[in-house]
């Protein structure tokens, strides 16, 4: 018998329904992919500064499986993982002052997999020159290893950003990686679902006043609980929300967040709304094509406590039941629902949701822009155009962005 024709009813039933799908354009982050060729036009961070050491470590960024490791002079690498003379995995490599020798024949490779030696070989190889373990372009900035991973001739510039520049002496700068619960509670070090998940929340302003403030309980502050009247603006190289509320003391208070291309967030403080300019940059990494975890640079007092999670009941996040969980859910549960890639083709984008259109074009206009060979916004080679200058913050009457 033929299958039954799938057909929409007017009384809304879900027999029949058409079958659904993720975005696969924004989703897909592989090599070869649209948005993948986008992500790797800018530098990415794969790690903490702090955490790569001597010691081998896998990696994964934009679905692929990577070694990553400091060499005894200080110099990070990273290196496809398995060895280009037998294959073995260099997992399980020794780290010198040179760089790391692979324990199946000892073949040494440098940090830009440059091979130093062959030991089985005649004279220690007598044609390293031809040898080169694949290899990826790294820099440290803010605490953070940043990964170029596209093609070598359009390596841009690695950006700097405003506030996170010109520490003061009472200042640090601190770096963390780890995809994060509802509550901030970092013990998750990657969340299994999309990238996009994150990026769309960036620009969704109307959840916090959802969400975190009246749907079961206050998870920041009980100014949020406000609804805000919200404008929606394109930047040079991302978009911006301005989220105004009048506050019980007559104040009116404006909170501006930012995106920026391709998976960059600027937020400001939610928990210390008195706290003007922002003082984080948050990168929404792809780990592949279903899961993504977060790295974030913050300028801190030197004494600040770390960052702590919120704790409802006493409890972390991750010490919560699924239980509590569903009585106050937060951002995890929230983007955990929408799937590990999400049915898009199912969404109903409201006027609520124009920040995320405003997200989704630009990052399809900027695959246009790469896939016909040029270069997308905000990347650039000139060292005198490296410095990103964000908006976000906690602003007042009396106040201004530009404070």
């Amino acid at each position: 018998m033929p299958e039954p024709k799938q057909q929409k009813h007017a009384e809304g039933s879900a027999y029949g329904r058409p079958e659904q799908h993720p975005d696969f354009e924004l989703i897909e982050v592989g090599p070869g992919t649209p948005c993948g060729e986008l992500m790797r036009r800018y530098w990415q961070p794969v790690a903490v500064s702090a955490a790569v050491t001597d010691r081998p470590q896998y990696v994964k960024i934009l679905g692929e499986e990577l070694i990553i490791f400091r060499d005894k002079k200080g110099r990070p690498g990273l290196l496809y993982p398995r060895c280009m003379h037998r294959g073995t995995t260099l997992f399980y490599g020794h780290v010198s002052e040179e760089g790391i020798a692979c324990c199946y024949h000892g073949w040494l490779f440098d940090v830009e997999g440059h091979c130093l030696r062959q030991p089985c070989e005649p004279d220690g190889g007598r044609n390293l020159e031809v040898a080169r373990q694949p290899w990826y372009p790294l820099e440290e900035r803010y605490g953070i290893v940043f990964a170029y991973m596209g093609p070598p001739e359009r390596k841009p510039i690695l950006p700097r950003y405003d506030i996170l520049e010109d520490l003061r002496p009472d200042e640090e700068m601190r770096a963390d990686k780890g995809a994060f619960g509802a509550t901030g509670d970092s013990s998750l070090e990657v969340a299994p679902y999309s990238w996009l998940h994150m990026n769309d929340n960036v620009m969704d302003p109307f959840h916090v006043q959802v969400l975190h403030s009246t749907f079961s309980t206050v998870q920041f502050v009980p100014q949020f609980a406000l609804m805000p009247k919200v404008d929606f603006f394109a930047t040079e190289n991302g978009v911006c929300y301005s989220a105004k509320r009048k506050l019980d003391d007559g104040r009116e208070y404006d909170r501006i967040s930012s995106w920026i291309m391709p998976n960059i967030m600027c937020v400001p403080n939610p928990i210390d709304i008195d706290q003007v300019k922002a003082n984080r940059v948050t990168w929404s990494l792809p780990v592949d094509d279903s899961h993504f975890t977060m790295v974030t640079a913050s300028r801190m007092p030197k004494n600040a406590p770390p960052l702590g999670g919120v704790r409802f009941n006493g409890k972390l996040w991750g010490q919560m039941t699924e239980q509590e969980k569903q009585d106050t859910p937060g951002d995890f549960e929230a983007q955990f629902g929408q799937g590990p890639m999400g049915m898009h083709s199912e969404e109903h984008l409201a006027s609520s949701d124009r920040g995320i259109i405003m997200q989704r074009r630009m990052l399809r206009a900027q695959i246009r822009v790469v896939a016909e060979g040029g270069d997308p916004i905000g990347v650039t080679l000139d060292p005198g155009q490296a410095l990103v200058k964000l908006r976000s913050g906690n602003f007042y009457s009396g106040t201004s962005a530009t404070a």
